[in-house]
C-alpha cells in the first residue's frame, strides 16, 4: 500500500524580490504579491540556489496572507 502525505506549509520571505513565498500542502511554491487577495493573485516560483535568498517566516504569521489552508 502506498501512503501519501503532505508537508505541512511554509513561509518564506524573499529579500531580494522582496515578496512572500508560500510552501502549499502538496510542496509547490507560490510567489505572492503585496495586498488583499495574494494568494487569488499568486504565481508558481522555482526557487533556485543562486538567484533566491529565502528565510523562513514562523507559521503564526500565515493570517497576514489570508491562506485557504
Amino acid at each position: 500500500m502506498l501512503t501519501v502525505r503532505n508537508q505541512p506549509i511554509a513561509l518564506f520571505v524573499d529579500r531580494r524580490a522582496q515578496q512572500w513565498i508560500v510552501r502549499d500542502p502538496d510542496g509547490n511554491y507560490w510567489a505572492l504579491p503585496a495586498g488583499d487577495d495574494a494568494w487569488e493573485q499568486r504565481q508558481r516560483f522555482e526557487p533556485t540556489t543562486a538567484a533566491t535568498d529565502l528565510e523562513p517566516i514562523p507559521g503564526h504569521y500565515k493570517y497576514l496572507l489570508n491562506l485557504p489552508f
